[in-house]
């Protein structure tokens, strides 16, 4: 069985990321940091039955779905920005990186929502103690927003087909919306720097991984149907990235 998430009290994220390059906050704990609560998480939860499939899968397979968005978060103000597409170089993703991938946008309401800027909000700020930006005004991030649903209904769902990789960003958040139906999904982070690492399976909903990029490498295994025959089973995560000095582009 998968160990239980080494969850950080809030108060210690700072510390935690700055020591030991991640830090894994349960939903409470996110709701705190963002200012957000269970009703906005409700308003958004619709979205994740209504990605569209991803087209650009090099393992040919047609289990993830997503969509994508792009934000720019400076002194606690969110600017959605023109749809772009998303791109990694080669070096951090060496299934898909070096092509622009273009996913459907997310939808405009949520790129408005005042809860959804205050969750960007609450979290570059945790990017600003991350690289230490206090003190120094305003910090730019260049913010992706990707949320994902992974469906086994059919057999197997890879969360990360890549493997274990960097985003090529400053930090990381995995946010787990919902297990629905399967086994596997375990999460493993590990030093980019030598063999330590660990694992865990987040479980609970709207609970979070955030990792410094820099520091550390990460997958999440392969999930799999734990229950009757084409019953519904998928893993909807929303990916959070923030990077300085502009977005990632060939």
């Amino acid at each position: 069985m998968s160990p239980t998430p080494p969850l950080t009290a809030l108060r210690d994220l700072d510390t935690q990321l700055a020591s030991a390059g991640y830090a894994v906050l349960d939903a409470a704990s996110l709701q705190a940091l963002a200012g957000v609560d269970a009703q906005d998480e409700a308003r958004w939860q619709p979205l994740w039955g209504d990605l569209p499939p991803d087209a650009h899968l090099r393992d040919g397979g047609r289990y993830r779905y997503r969509r994508h968005g792009c934000f720019v978060v400076e002194g606690g103000r969110v600017e959605p920005v023109p749809h772009r597409a998303h791109w990694q170089p080669v070096e951090y993703n060496a299934l898909h990186g070096g092509i622009e991938r273009w996913f459907d946008p997310l939808p405009a309401s949520l790129q408005a929502d005042p809860a959804w800027h205050r969750l960007l909000a609450g979290l570059a700020a945790t990017a600003d103690a991350l690289r230490g930006c206090e003190g120094q005004g305003p910090q730019r991030w260049f913010v992706e927003a990707h949320p994902f649903r992974i469906d086994c209904t059919g057999g197997i769902g890879r969360p990360t087909p890549e493997g274990a990789h960097r985003d090529g960003v400053d930090l990381v958040v995995v946010v787990l919306v919902a297990r629905t139906g399967i086994k596997g999904g375990e999460t493993r982070v590990f030093d980019a720097r030598g063999p330590q690492g660990l694992r865990f399976t987040l479980a609970e909903p709207w609970s979070a991984l955030l990792l410094d990029d820099e520091r550390v490498i990460h997958e999440s295994t392969p999930i799999q149907p734990d229950g009757e025959p084409d019953a519904p089973a998928h893993r909807d995560t929303l990916v959070l990235t923030f990077r300085r000095g502009g977005f990632q582009g060939p």
